[in-house]
């Protein structure tokens, strides 16, 4: 059983995925921590390919990470102590406090994983618990909670809140349209002990004038009994995206920009909050593309990590887009790899083990990269899982901080003069001047991005070659920029929501 807590726990339910449950975790985690509490979040189970590494070199999702910096403590895997990774066949890498314990096949789930996925979120949350004395654990469902083919065996809804006594507080996106169906209905598939769990509405992504709700405020709390605490308003600002969905119409809207970044958006693409940094760069477009449309003429193209990385260059290679990056690079244009990216830049990808993807066909053979990088890479079953400290090289000696995250192990062939380390660690990336004139890089650090001269000097070498100015290089690392746009978020928070009116 769990320890006896302190404050009673706070959990936000979505009407559907998407709805903003992660971000109004994390406004709630800043909000109480200004008003003097403990907050510390927790999510029983996600699924998720952007992951963050912790201290102790385990495995959690982004979102939780994120929420961990608005409470104001770090991140730990014990926040999000079940992890699904999903392999584009069915399956999942399964990951229970931070460690990968094997692969799940989304037809026998049920049966195979939720008794150990269980007891993993109850020694979590007992291992917050323990470590954080008087503090209130601030719990995020997962999709909507009352799925009904799903609920049965629904590990991070409504039987951990039941399990912990919370006090819940259900969360719909008007933008998506159907608010008051969303909310009704979801109320209407509670059981009556279910339904007693909610504590209060808000309305999400609200555009216009908020008092234009008024009367669906008040229709809502006559029919359902519940109040409505806030209506949240649309925020223009780039939060982390939730999904990877999120990412095909996403824009940083930086109308007068000097460079443009073009992102390929691969199927099984892992780690997209590594590009946060450059969205908020006023002077960068980013720009996200599928494969098999066209790139355009950026100043870069970035490939960055992936979960299944020879799944994503077969992609490539079956569509125009790998044709169209080859002419790219050998027109001179600048390429940078991160990850799977970077392993994708290399001469051969080996797989013998088969522990990349059970449908891939080469198991025996290995698969031609783009070449522009002399280095293969052998997959096997050791995980590197590293927070990682250490001094770039290029484009600017400075040190730097991020984390690695990969299987597979890359070894140099025939090395050219013209190459050069881009760290202190010569397994962590490489640069090579284009023959065209530009630069093909990559590196197996996430985060490279957060810091904040790198990144700026790294802009810097581009703009040099349109013959536009040098920026500013010293900037503090992204975590400041990340800090003050979770206290914006907060901020809109406490101005339009009325927590108190929903929790003790």
């Amino acid at each position: 059983m769990i320890k006896s807590l302190s404050k009673p726990p706070v959990m936000v339910f979505g009407t559907s995925s998407g709805s903003g449950k992660s971000l109004i975790v994390a406004a709630i985690c800043r909000v109480l921590l200004r008003r003097g509490e403990f907050p510390i979040p927790f999510k029983g189970q996600n699924m998720s390919n952007n992951a963050w590494v912790d201290k102790d070199g385990g495995e959690m999702a982004y979102s939780q990470a994120f929420q961990a910096w608005a409470a104001g403590v770090l991140p730990e895997c014990s926040m999000n102590p079940v992890l699904l990774k999903p392999r584009g066949d069915h399956t999942s890498e399964v990951i229970h406090l931070g460690k990968t314990v094997g692969i799940a096949n989304a037809e026998t789930y049920y049966e195979d994983w939720f008794l150990p996925g269980w007891r993993s979120i109850q020694r979590g949350i007992n291992q917050l618990v323990r470590k954080y004395n008087n503090s209130r654990i601030i719990l995020e469902g997962a999709g909507s909670p009352v799925e009904v083919n799903l609920k049965r065996r629904d590990l991070t809804n409504l039987r951990l809140a039941q399990y912990l006594k919370a006090q819940c507080i259900l969360v719909s996106d008007i933008e998506r349209g159907g608010v008051f169906a969303q909310i009704i209905g979801t109320l209407d598939l509670l059981s009556p002990s279910e339904r007693k769990l909610i504590k209060g509405i808000i309305i999400n992504k609200f555009r216009g004038r908020i008092e234009l709700f008024e009367d669906g405020r008040r229709w809502l709390e006559a029919k359902t009994g519940l109040p409505v605490i806030g209506v949240l308003p649309w925020l223009n600002e780039l939060f982390p995206a939730e999904d990877s969905l999120d990412l095909i119409n996403r824009s940083n809207n930086n109308w007068d920009y000097d460079i443009e970044v073009v992102v390929i958006r691969l199927k099984s693409i892992s780690n997209f909050s590594d590009f946060d940094p450059l969205e908020a760069e006023p002077t960068i477009k980013l720009k996200w593309v599928e494969p098999g449309k066209s790139i355009g003429n950026p100043d870069v193209v970035v490939i960055p990590g992936s979960k299944q990385t020879i799944s994503d260059l077969m992609e490539l290679k079956n569509s125009s887009s790998f044709e169209e990056i080859n002419n790219y690079v050998e027109g001179g244009g600048n390429i940078f790899g991160i990850c799977g990216g970077l392993q994708m830049l290399g001469n051969r990808l080996s797989d013998p083990a088969n522990v990349e993807n059970s449908n891939f066909r080469f198991k025996k053979e290995s698969l031609s990269g783009f070449g522009f990088l002399p280095i293969n890479t052998l997959f096997d079953e050791v995980k590197k899982l590293e927070r990682r400290e250490t001094l770039s090289n290029w484009p600017v000696k400075t040190t730097v901080s991020g984390f690695e995250m990969h299987r597979g192990k890359s070894s140099f062939i025939n090395i050219p003069r013209e190459i050069e380390f881009m760290f202190e660690d010569p397994s962590l990336g490489l640069v090579l001047e284009n023959k065209g004139g530009g630069v093909i890089s990559g590196t197996y650090m996430h985060g490279i991005f957060d810091n904040g001269t790198w990144r700026r000097t790294w802009i810097n070498t581009i703009r040099m070659r349109k013959g536009l100015a040098d920026l500013n290089i010293d900037l503090p690392h992204y975590s400041k920029q990340r800090e003050a746009l979770i206290d914006f978020l907060a901020d809109a928070f406490e101005r339009h929501i009325h927590l108190g009116k929903a929790i003790s």
